[in-house]
């Protein structure tokens, strides 16, 4: 599992971290179990809060993995009770990271495998297109669906996105089942620069699993 702690809330982008070295954001809708993503990742309960009002967190919340290296958990998107004039912080907030922080090295994309690509996300992947860096989706709640109704979604999502002109690679994804758990840190790990460590110094073994 990733090794990671809380460092710092971004309200803002001058506020970013300046001693990073690479960071990777984490991104969806509210309710698509971003929270709970990020913190099966990290073997931790609440590391990234789970809330059960979707919309309840407001800024960049960074967590440190390794030395200058990062987990970016972005605002939840798409939920209708914030107000409008705080959406616009949000979008500007999000937005201006995504597009022009030279450290972000990929985007994890977290979409309810029952209603992936939704306009918000393919709007939430516009602003992202100008930085040039990789995409990685998980389909969360993979657990909710039969494999034989996920892998359909799965391949559809994948081509979809490559249409799209997007460098994207797509996994299922469960945090309950711990679906996809050990693929989605190989990406994250791989993006950071941060090698899994080996059995002496307590990170266990295991091979990755799709």
């Amino acid at each position: 599992m990733l090794n990671a702690a809380f460092h710092t809330t971004v309200a803002q982008l001058r506020e970013l971290p300046a001693d990073s070295l690479a960071e990777v954001a984490f991104a969806g809708r509210s309710n698509a179990g971003k929270s709970s993503a990020i913190n099966t990742l990290c073997n931790h309960k609440r590391l990234a809060f789970v809330s059960k009002m979707p919309g309840r967190t407001q800024h960049l919340n960074f967590f440190r993995v390794d030395e200058s290296r990062y987990l970016v958990d972005l605002p939840g998107y798409g939920y209708a009770r914030a107000p409008k004039d705080q959406k616009h912080v949000w979008q500007a907030l999000i937005g201006g990271y995504l597009g022009r922080r030279p450290q972000l090295a990929g985007l994890v994309m977290i979409m309810d495998i029952r209603h992936p690509l939704t306009d918000l996300d393919r709007s939430l992947l516009d602003w992202f297109r100008p930085s040039g860096r990789p995409v990685h989706v998980l389909l969360s709640k993979s657990d909710k669906l039969s494999r034989s109704q996920a892998l359909p979604v799965l391949r559809q999502v994948s081509a979809d996105l490559l249409a799209s002109g997007f460098d994207a690679s797509v996994q299922l994804f469960s945090s309950p089942k711990r679906v996809g758990v050990e693929e989605a840190e190989t990406v994250v790990r791989g993006w950071l620069g941060v090698p899994k460590k080996n059995p002496v110094q307590g990170e266990g073994t295991g091979p990755s699993s799709s």
